[in-house]
């Protein structure tokens, strides 16, 4: 008897199986999770405690954070996206006679993601009004960074940032997160003044 149960438990099983398959089975795509950014808010370090040289507006969803390895250099900050995992670090300088040294450095930091690149956009910004010049290096492709840029006076100051995410670079699951931060440092950019 019991036996006999196993072994119609078997076929049933059995059946179940062959009457569930289908031939024309598909395999779904790689999907990733829907990432809700909320509209973009800006804040201004343009305050009395803000003791550098530049002011700017950056986003209400970063933070400024200071990296412990830089605490002594003046002026080197990070914007930190904690719910991407996400960070534009800025690193300031002030020129002493030394503005195509520093040009030069910052190309050569943004031309080594090249081997990765499969585009490199390079955008001229020119705002003689603030004294604002520079390049945004745009980065497409599977690379480190996603965005570099430098901007300068052309005599006394430079800054330079360089947008980098603490995750493996996906940049089909990174785009929405990408395309938010660019904007903010786009905004950034526009927004930059010398004090």
């Amino acid at each position: 008897m019991k036996r006999l149960a196993t072994q119609l438990t078997i076929l049933l099983i059995a059946g179940l199986g062959l009457i569930g398959c289908e031939e024309d089975y598909t395999p779904k795509p790689k999907a990733y999770p829907r990432v809700n950014l909320p509209e973009p808010e800006y804040l201004s370090t343009n305050k009395p405690v803000w003791a550098c040289p530049y002011a700017f507006e950056y986003s209400r969803e970063s933070v400024i954070t200071v990296d412990p390895r830089y605490r002594d250099s003046t002026c080197w900050y990070n914007l930190y996206y904690p719910e991407h995992r996400a960070t534009v670090h800025l690193t300031y300088t002030a020129l002493n006679g030394d503005l195509s040294k520093h040009i030069e450095e910052s190309r050569k930091l943004a031309m080594k993601h090249i081997g990765k690149a499969s585009k490199i956009d390079e955008l001229l910004i020119e705002r003689p009004s603030d004294r604002v010049y520079g390049i945004l290096y745009d980065f497409q492709g599977e690379t480190a960074s996603d965005f570099q840029f430098f901007l300068t006076d052309s005599t006394e100051h430079f800054l330079r940032g360089a947008l980098y995410f603490n995750v493996s670079p996906n940049k089909d699951s990174l785009a929405p997160v990408i395309e938010y931060v660019e904007r903010d440092i786009k905004h950034l950019v526009g927004a930059l003044t010398w004090r």
